[in-house]
């Protein structure tokens, strides 16, 4: 068994472990990065997305950043105890201090430090922009870096190595090494073919959730799990070791564990993150032809995660974007197709239904209440209209034009789990918290190791929170190593 010593041991390769290892270098740490895939593959899900960011500014996030944050931050709590959260978390008591809650204080430094992160990103070399989206309406900003996650895995990367980070590929953090103090003294990992890899130094968990884990999500989740994928390759390599390892020594759990961040794609597709957000324009049916859902309640995105919750509720999980002919007069109406499978079409709806396996006379009947519900008036597709349907269960809030015009299009339409709302709950300076709210010494999290989010997705804060808190997570590490050293 090998035995390796360095000051920062960094499980996971993507945005929020790179930006850990490289914070570490910055402040002299000797630090090794762990990455289960191989170098070409290295990033997970990372390298795989667009890496929208929820800010109005280069320097400032949105102005309902924390607002919507704290409104899905739990479940519910009992008041009492989120009252007693109000004041300074060095007098909360240990319930308190381990709710299974987003602590006020970690939404605040999440809203604080990002616009520093993304200066500290342009620094070495990382260009940020306001580009177009797969959102033909949104209620937010985006800002993206150019090139995606690709280019921030990569940025990261080449400044890693040139701080002369130890980079181990194909090798998996296993379980966490405890000092007799129960501080962590390093990890134990497995290397491809099955070789043990000790290595000794303070631990960042930055290896994702557990979105290719299919035990833990049957476990969490429910046997319905099974209608899920991962909505990118990436996603295959995050089986949640880095959550089991912790919560073994007795880390405190945050986050829902029952919930993922769910998007729309279409099953046929290969490609990463193959969405499908034209349904608004069009209607959703399941396996029997029928209607489930509001398909345009408000602005795509901030509606697609709760509406794509309702198709994975259907049958197999599964549902159909009906559209016809007019959904291809939208300005830039393919931005919101990612898809690299075409549309099934046809010239009638009874014909549409035979090639997607949906009862004929059912989708027929389907549509025709749809149209006949659709009020008078123009359409205005990259705005919220309020053209709604009446007298129809369920509404459709807006575009609700009728599906008329030939030839008729239908997409397959499935949830994809982007990534698990379950994980650890840490600190604002990123620091492992146990079940009673005290700081486990030498240990760390960042990006979805971290658990956050609850019920509803806050939009455009997945890679920023792997930024900000692999940042953070990275210079405390390094600065108690430091402070270790000088004693």
């Amino acid at each position: 068994m090998t035995d390796l010593q360095f000051d920062v041991i960094v499980a996971g390769c993507g945005v929020a472990g790179l930006s850990a290892a490289v914070s570490a270098a910055e402040s002299g740490a000797r630090v090794a990065v762990l990455e289960r895939a191989t170098r070409a593959e290295r990033g997970g899900q990372s390298r795989y997305t667009e890496a929208y960011l929820r800010m109005k500014s280069h320097s400032e996030v949105t102005d309902d950043f924390e607002l919507h944050l704290a409104r899905n931050g739990s479940g519910y709590v009992d008041p009492d105890l989120v009252q007693e959260s109000a004041g300074p978390r060095s007098q909360w008591p240990p319930l308190v201090k381990a709710l299974s809650f987003s602590d006020p204080d970690i939404i605040e430094q999440f809203a604080n430090a990002a616009g520093a992160t993304v200066a500290w990103f342009e620094g070495f070399g990382v260009r940020f922009d306001f580009l177009p989206t797969q959102f033909l309406t949104k209620s937010q900003p985006r800002l993206l870096p150019v090139g995606g996650g690709q280019a921030l895995v990569e940025a990261l990367a080449a400044r890693a190595e040139k701080l002369g980070v130890t980079f181990h590929y194909e090798t998996t953090a296993a379980s966490l090494l405890m000092n007799d103090d129960g501080s962590v003294a390093g990890l134990r990992a497995v290397q491809s073919g099955n070789r043990p890899l000790t290595l000794s130094g303070q631990v960042v968990l930055a290896c994702g959730g557990f979105e290719g884990n299919a035990e833990m999500l049957t476990r969490y989740i429910g046997p319905r799990a099974v209608y899920l994928r991962p909505v990118c390759k990436g996603g295959y390599y995050n089986r949640g070791e880095g959550i089991q390892m912790a919560l073994a020594i007795g880390a405190c759990p945050c986050g829902d564990f029952g919930s993922y961040h769910a998007e729309p794609v279409d099953p046929r597709s290969g490609r990463a993150e193959p969405s499908v957000f034209i349904f608004p324009y069009g209607i959703l049916v399941n396996h029997e032809g029928l209607r489930f859902t509001d398909e345009a309640p408000g602005t795509i995105d901030a509606h697609y995660e709760n509406i794509t919750r309702r198709i994975f509720e259907q049958r197999n999980g599964l549902a159909h974007a009906i559209l016809d002919a007019r959904h291809t007069r939208i300005p830039n109406y393919k931005l919101a197709i990612q898809s690299d499978q075409p549309p099934f079409v046809a010239n009638t709806i009874a014909e549409l239904a035979k090639l997607i396996g949906l009862p004929a006379n059912a989708l027929a009947r389907t549509v025709n209440e749809y149209n006949a519900a659709c009020p008078e008036g123009v359409s205005r597709s990259l705005e919220l209209d309020a053209l709604a349907t009446r007298g129809l269960n369920p509404p459709k809030s807006n575009w609700a034009t009728p599906l008329n015009e030939p030839p008729f299009h239908a997409y397959p339409v499935i949830s994809s789990n982007v990534f698990t709302f379950g994980g650890l709950k840490v600190d604002a300076q990123a620091r492992v918290l146990n079940r009673d709210g005290d700081a486990i010494p030498g240990l760390y999290a960042a990006g979805e190791t971290i658990g956050m989010y609850y019920g509803t997705y806050t939009g455009a804060t997945s890679v920023l929170k792997g930024m900000v808190f692999g940042r953070i997570a990275g210079a405390v590490a390094a600065g108690t190593t430091t402070t270790q050293k000088s004693n």
